[in-house]
């Protein structure tokens, strides 16, 4: 499911936002190039907040352990590994859009 978040002028050049969804919440990112990415807002090391670390390049440095995160891949750059899930991003004009993926319920309450 395809969902609006907002405009690019929404998210700071070096910034982040964070978007709930019923995934886990989830860090959008803009670079100084005016790109943006996706991630789940969870570092894969100690699942320290994304969308409060240092954006450079085209990667995020977790604010616990100064882990980079490749924002195209959402892979760890050496010599730590590991990986954070990426959401598809898509712009129309300046709209944000990402794909979200529907959690299906497995149970009911009542």
């Amino acid at each position: 499911m395809w969902m609006e978040i907002g405009t690019m002028n929404d998210i700071p050049k070096l910034g982040a936002r964070v978007v709930k969804s019923n995934d886990g919440d989830i860090a959008v990112f803009r670079t100084a190039d005016d790109e943006i990415f996706a991630l789940y807002d969870r570092c894969p090391h100690n699942g320290g907040a994304l969308s409060q670390g240092i954006v450079h390049g085209k990667a995020v440095a977790c604010p616990l352990h100064n882990w980079n995160i490749d924002l195209v891949t959402g892979e760890v750059r050496g010599p730590d590994n590991g990986c954070s899930r990426t959401i598809p991003v898509s712009m129309n004009g300046e709209m944000i859009r990402l794909q979200i993926p529907e959690v299906k319920a497995t149970g009911t309450n009542g």
